[in-house]
């Protein structure tokens, strides 16, 4: 009897009544009721504060825009990102025209859906000790030399080709094998410490640092830069219709097109060295992926 009593007291039975709801919503949440999450990564082809800085933003920028929780995942290589898209861990990445291509393949019915305008005339930047007297792409020959990333297009597949083109084979005509980096900030460090006598990056990483006074150009300058091409940009999985409603793709695309128009989002731009991004698609990409094929990067 007492214990029946127990439960009139309005205070225990208000505390019941909050347990119970507790476990309702918890339910719900294991239901699936809950928003899915936007997950986006993207390589990581610079300093890691960096990186942190763009893709939380993007990440905090998209789930305002869409109403959707939106994660960054962070990756430790290119050909993580790739994987991660390809097992659907990613549903939006950032990536290099060449890992891009490498991620669509594998990932059928994937789009890339914006870049920033640079990328759609891109370069590479080649680079040499100050004091060699190098002064042709050629003249590299018998050097020591620094890719970036094996994965990255300005970095590796671009830089690559076009030393061939030139008649350098980096596979016997530099003094040793290249090396490779890991990324573009690292491969114009070591030219600039002497580690290698030249290298290639991309363009955006070298002229910004020069800009910002980061080179020592008393020991370290450019040689010259490739033809443009097409590099970076956002791909989408082809199914996020599937998992965030009809039109969502074209929901994702429109938010990032329209990032310039939020004045709130100019640091981010920044840090995404660029005022805006525009459309692109697949086809621009073309050209990378008849190269990569034409280098084994790509089945």
């Amino acid at each position: 009897m007492e214990s029946l009593l127990r439960f009139r007291n309005p205070a225990s039975l208000a505390f019941i009544l909050l347990l119970f709801g507790a476990l309702v919503a918890s339910c719900a949440g294991d239901d699936g009721d809950s928003s899915p999450t936007l997950y986006i990564g993207g390589i990581p082809d610079q300093d890691t504060s960096l990186l942190v800085r763009r893709f939380d933003g993007v990440s905090n920028y998209l789930s305002g825009k869409l109403d959707v929780p939106v994660e960054y995942k962070p990756s430790i290589d290119y050909a993580a990102v790739v994987t991660a898209f390809a097992n659907e861990d990613l549903h939006l990445a950032w990536f290099g025209a060449l890992t891009g291509a490498q991620a669509r393949t594998q990932a059928p019915g994937a789009v890339a859906i914006a870049q920033r305008p640079v990328d759609a005339e891109f370069v590479s930047v080649y680079i040499v000790q100050s004091d060699l007297p190098a002064r042709e792409l050629k003249d590299v020959a018998g050097l020591t030399f620094t890719f970036g990333s094996v994965s990255s297009t300005s970095g590796h597949l671009m830089p690559r080709h076009y030393l061939l083109q030139a008649g350098v084979d980096p596979e016997t005509d530099f003094n040793g094998l290249p090396n490779f980096s890991g990324s573009h900030d690292t491969t114009w460090k070591l030219v600039e410490s002497g580690s290698f006598q030249a290298g290639a990056l991309s363009n955006t990483v070298w002229d910004s640092a020069v800009a910002e006074s980061r080179v020592d150009v008393s020991k370290v300058r450019q040689l010259g830069v490739t033809p443009p091409y097409s590099n970076y940009n956002w791909s989408a999985r082809g199914d996020l219709d599937d998992t965030f409603g009809e039109g969502f793709t074209d929901r994702l695309q429109e938010a990032l097109l329209s990032m310039h128009l939020d004045a709130n989002q100019s640091d981010l731009l920044e840090a995404f060295r660029t005022d805006s991004f525009i459309a692109t698609n697949n086809e621009n990409y073309a050209p990378i992926e008849s190269v990569a094929k034409s280098l084994g990067m790509l089945q």
